[in-house]
């Protein structure tokens, strides 16, 4: 049983570092499109999906929340 927690704990941790790699990337391509317009297009598809949130009223704002919950785990 000790065995299937600590393979569990190591997915999660692998998980937990493929996450954060994956936002830090996102934030690099976001500072990219910032410093040279239109090169990633990833300010535009953020921007696209804020305002998905913005224009959904409380089902947007719900979903919203759910991921910054998820997000701080």
């Amino acid at each position: 049983m000790a065995q299937v927690k600590s393979l569990f704990k190591n997915i999660q941790e692998w998980l937990m570092t493929l996450t954060e790699l994956g936002f830090a990337i996102i934030l690099v391509l976001v500072v990219i499109d910032i410093l040279f317009p239109g090169v990633t297009g990833i300010a535009k598809n953020l921007s696209d999906i804020v305002g998905s949130f913005a224009t959904q009223g409380a089902v947007g704002l719900v979903a919203l929340l759910i991921f910054l919950i998820i997000y701080k785990r």
